[in-house]
This record gives C-alpha cells, sequence and structure tokens, in this order.
C-alpha cells in the first residue's frame, strides 16, 4: 500500500531518452490494436504528429456562454481548421453539419452544473457513444477531491472497457478543483493515473515543469486552453507546450472567444503544426483578422 509519508517526488524523466514510437507514430500506441490506430491517426496529424482539437463541450455546465451562444454560427465555421471536434452529443447533433468529417471526441460523461457541485457525473449509454460515430470518447477524473474522485475514476474506468470494447480511443480529462494546486507535481500524478487506468490521451493544464508531466505520461498529453487569455498569451502557451513535448492543444475558449476567432485557430494550428513561435503565430493572425 502507498505510504503518505513515504512517497518521493520522480527525479529521473529521461529527458533525453524519447518515446519507441517504431511501430506507430505516436508513444504509446505500440500495442494498440487497428481500430485504435486508426482512430488517432484521423486526430492526430501525421505529418507533425499533434492536433488541434476544437473544444465546444461547454454548455452541458454553462449553458450559452459567450461564444457559443449559437454554435451554428460561431463552431461550425471553425470546424474545417480544426483536426478534431471536442463537444456534447445534443450541440453535434443539432448544430454541426452531418457532412462535416472531422473526427468528433465525443463528451460522454454528464451531470451537474456550475448552479450545483460539480463533477457529480454520470456516463451516457454505451449505444449512444457509438451511434455518434466517436474518433475518441472524453471523460473527466477529479484527482484530489475527496467528494468525487472515486465515482469519476470508476465513471472513467468504465469508459475505458467500453473504449476497448469497440477500439475507440478515450481522453482523460484532469479536472481541477478550486483547493488543487496547479503545480507539475499535481499534473504528473492527475495525468500518470489518467494513463495507469486506460486512456489513449490525457487533456491537461500547462504548467512550469510541463516537460516532466509529459515525459512521466505514456500517451499524448494535449493541454487545455482554460480562460480567455490574450492571443498572445494564449499562442505562447501552446508554444511552450509543444516545445515541452505535447501533442496538441484542446482549446475552447481561447479560440471561440478570441476577437477573432477563425484568425486565431489559424494560428494555433501554425504553432501546433508548422512551428510557429508565438510571435510569428501573432503576425498570422493579425493578417488574418485583417483580411477577413
Amino acid at each position: 500500500m502507498a505510504d503518505l509519508d513515504d512517497i518521493r517526488d520522480g527525479d529521473n524523466f529521461g529527458l533525453n531518452t524519447p518515446a519507441d514510437t517504431s511501430k506507430f507514430y505516436l508513444k504509446g500506441m505500440n500495442s494498440t490494436d487497428w481500430g485504435v490506430k486508426n482512430r488517432m491517426s484521423r486526430i492526430f496529424n501525421r505529418k507533425s504528429g499533434n492536433t488541434v482539437m476544437l473544444a465546444f463541450d461547454h454548455g452541458f455546465l454553462m449553458g450559452p456562454t459567450s461564444g457559443l451562444e449559437r454554435i451554428d454560427l460561431n463552431i461550425d465555421p471553425l470546424a474545417e481548421h480544426a483536426d478534431c471536434l471536442m463537444g456534447c452529443r445534443g450541440s453535434i447533433r443539432s448544430m454541426i453539419s452531418p457532412e462535416n468529417t472531422k473526427p468528433v471526441c465525443l463528451r460522454a460523461d454528464t451531470g451537474t452544473t456550475i448552479l450545483t457541485e460539480l463533477n457529480h457525473n454520470v456516463l451516457l449509454g454505451e449505444e449512444e457513444m457509438i451511434s455518434m460515430n466517436s474518433s475518441a470518447l472524453a471523460a473527466m477524473i477529479a484527482v484530489g477531491d475527496a467528494a468525487t474522485e472515486a465515482t469519476t475514476m470508476a465513471n472513467f474506468s468504465r469508459l475505458v472497457d467500453i473504449g476497448n470494447k469497440y477500439s475507440i480511443p478515450v481522453m482523460c480529462v484532469t479536472a481541477v478543483g478550486k483547493d488543487m494546486a496547479r503545480d507539475s507535481r499535481y499534473f504528473q500524478l492527475a495525468a500518470r493515473v489518467g494513463a495507469e487506468n486506460g486512456a489513449s490521451i490525457v487533456k491537461t493544464y500547462y504548467t512550469e515543469g510541463f516537460e516532466n508531466v509529459v515525459a512521466c505520461t505514456p500517451v499524448p498529453i494535449v493541454i487545455a486552453g482554460g480562460k480567455k487569455l490574450p492571443e498572445i498569451e494564449a499562442l505562447e502557451m501552446a508554444y511552450n507546450a509543444i516545445q515541452a513535448g505535447a501533442a496538441g492543444v484542446d482549446m475552447g475558449r481561447n479560440v471561440f472567444q478570441s476577437e477573432a476567432p477563425l484568425a486565431m485557430i489559424k494560428a494555433v494550428g501554425g504553432v501546433v503544426h508548422e512551428g510557429l513561435k508565438p510571435k510569428e503565430a501573432l503576425d498570422l493572425f493579425e493578417t488574418e483578422k485583417n483580411a477577413s
């Protein structure tokens, strides 16, 4: 059993030794089956090895937040420039064109809203997940939240069972409560726990020391955008995360709440796939904004 009095921080992350990707271009996928690899290759660009996921699942917690008042007007036009769409079944079915061929990462858990206690979630039905033609399934874990850690972990483990049954990758979303320290030690724990429980992708937050979070997590990591930042700060965060080994971003508010969302998702794509530095990406943003 783990002893809280003798948990020693990891200090040998092998940062100079890359993960073995000899059998597939994404780390941690060498031994997965054809279906998982095929779906992951839809999500992650095979040239850069990275992804720009567009997250618009906020509505099931927050309702029509700024930028998501009309998903058909605000999100659907951005889909062409994302590698993957992350949303809930209702908004995808009703407001994303069925002619859209971008892979879908389906938010597969649902529960409480911002009006009550968060994280008391349950999973969607297994048949529903399949009917949405999902390329990946996502659910969150609340590591460190005494009230909901066990139930969210059980939800996630059940989701991995479903994903394994149908060869669908599962993305672990690491929720962070208001009392939790947003530091590399916490995210190392939360990301590794998600991977240990079967995640094919982990979504977490960028922080100082992020290279250790990436190194200790044996599957691809994408960073959450979090709250709206000035464009240059969001681009710097994306750039720093990629430089630290992240395999992409899953951004929402920093795209759809931007003053020019289409320009912003193109600029983020420049960082993630082309290696643009933040100032170069900001120049692209300004150019695209002025051209529209």
